[in-house]
């Protein structure tokens, strides 16, 4: 047995394939989220009803990936193996105006010392090495003020 270990990554699309336009937008630079076209309703996380008007199947939209911290917590102890280079890291929950105020998760990259509630963020997408789908990830806006 050699020395080299496949690094089997846990995230990527669900079996039942519900997600997979959120992945395959981050894979083609994009942000998506699934709305609603018949109440237009923003949805998130993915499902197979609309739970504001019971619409099947809700279609995706493209986000700009634009918000506020809404919560975050520190985290030092790596919950995957695959984080276990980057503790301690910040994982952000994050606000978008530009869809409902729907919140997503993230970890903040870059200065993640004195975060706060309410920081002006941006999102990026980042495909680590070895990884088949890239993550959203978040940083700071600089210049703007919360």
């Amino acid at each position: 047995m050699s020395g080299d270990v496949a690094v089997e990554f846990p995230w990527g699309p669900a079996a039942d394939g519900l997600d997979l336009p959120y992945w395959d937008g981050l894979r083609e630079g994009e942000l998506r989220l699934q709305r609603c076209g018949n109440c237009a309703e923003w949805i998130w996380g993915p499902q197979w009803i609309c739970g504001h008007c019971h619409t099947f199947d809700p279609g995706w939209e493209t986000v700009e990936p634009v918000g506020t911290v809404y919560s975050w917590a520190r985290s030092h102890y790596p919950f995957i193996t695959e984080l276990a280079d980057r503790v301690p890291y910040v994982t952000v929950l994050v606000e978008l105006p530009g869809a409902g105020n729907r919140r997503v998760l993230g970890i903040l990259t870059g200065d993640d010392t004195d975060v706060r509630i309410g920081d002006p963020v941006v999102g990026h997408i980042e495909l680590d090495e070895g990884a088949t789908w890239p993550l959203l990830r978040w940083r700071r806006r600089e210049g703007a003020q919360a």
